[in-house]
């Protein structure tokens, strides 16, 4: 039995292996309430359940990840952005990361949905 779990635990640590370039949509809503999509890229390193890497709205405005986070098929980090902070809440859902951030920016709040596939 204890096998047969192992088996099921590496293998679900082997198809979560998120390392790798992902870019797709970046969709916040403004203030207004009107939605921008300003693109997303994400330049990623898993090992084991640490994430690192960077991620921006395109391969050449890049910032550092912190506090990332790899559960299963849970992904969690933050990006530091001028005096605020960025929070990424992701899933992996087949070829597609997928989840919310939200952003805090003094007393200003935003969020999106974020949407990226693995770059080939």
């Amino acid at each position: 039995m204890r096998f047969l779990i192992g088996l099921i635990l590496t293998a679900g640590l082997a198809w979560a292996d998120v390392s790798g370039t992902w870019s797709g949509s970046f969709i916040a809503v403004g203030p207004d309430g009107q939605e921008h999509d300003n693109g997303a890229t994400l330049m990623l390193k898993q090992s084991g359940s640490e994430l690192t890497g960077t991620a921006g709205p395109n391969a050449d405005q890049q910032n550092p990840i912190q506090k990332g986070k790899v559960e299963g098929d849970k992904i969690a980090f933050e990006v530091p952005l001028g005096e605020g902070i960025l929070k990424f809440d992701l899933t992996v859902e087949g070829e597609h990361i997928k989840g919310t951030v939200t952003a805090t920016m003094g007393e200003q709040r935003m969020s999106a949905k974020l949407d990226v596939t693995r770059s080939k």
